[in-house]
């Protein structure tokens, strides 16, 4: 059987750290820098960075509609962090969203600045023992829709959920050495394909 390839877009971000975590679970990886690369890869994680600037090089290198396309063919996509606000069909404070994939709303940096970063254990649906999350510059999601599954919550407010072929984490699960929850997204990735309908 053909090894599983998880991309990583490539822009800017967390990029290597994932990259670590999938060599860990004995997967082959790919740093995703070309919309033509998405056809190699069984699912793609949109890391951690700057949501705005991550945009932006997403419409300068020609990935929007692309990813749009990966997406619609149900291929497993996990983002974390400024990735999830990337998925989100909303974003609160903003008259934009941005890949519009996830009936999520997201608030943006919801937990503060970067000095306000924390770590904090986390019951995670699916998990059996608590996850140590890493909150960095964080957003959370305010309000989700009826197909999404919430995976854990922090303080009330939702910080990891799942919809369809779409995971999505505010915190940071690649700067841990925990690999529990990429688990979870290449558990999605091993499930057979369905197609999105629009």
């Amino acid at each position: 059987m053909t090894k599983l390839t998880i991309g990583v877009l490539g822009l800017q971000g967390a990029i290597e750290e994932h990259v670590k975590h999938i060599h860990d679970l004995g997967l082959q990886s790919l740093i995703v820098k070309k919309p033509e690369q998405l056809k190699d890869v069984n699912g793609l994680i949109l890391p951690g960075g700057e949501s705005t600037t991550m945009r932006k090089l997403i419409d300068r290198y020609g990935f929007f509609e692309p990813l749009k396309e990966f997406s619609n063919k149900g291929i497993p996509i996990f983002g974390t962090c400024a990735g999830m606000v990337l998925i989100a069909k909303e974003i609160i404070d903003s008259n934009t969203s941005h890949l519009n994939l996830m009936d999520i709303s997201v608030k943006r940096n919801a937990f503060g600045r970067q000095v306000d970063s924390f770590v904090t254990a986390l019951d995670v649906r699916g998990l059996n023992d608590p996850f140590n999350a890493i909150f960095i510059r964080a957003p959370y999601i305010e309000s989700a829709g009826k197909n999404v599954e919430i995976l854990a919550t922090y303080d009330g407010k939702i910080v990891a959920a799942k919809q369809d072929h779409i995971l999505v984490s505010s915190f940071h699960p690649e700067l841990t050495d925990d690999n529990r929850f990429l688990e979870l997204f290449v558990e999605m990735v091993k499930e057979p394909k369905v197609e999105m309908v629009n």
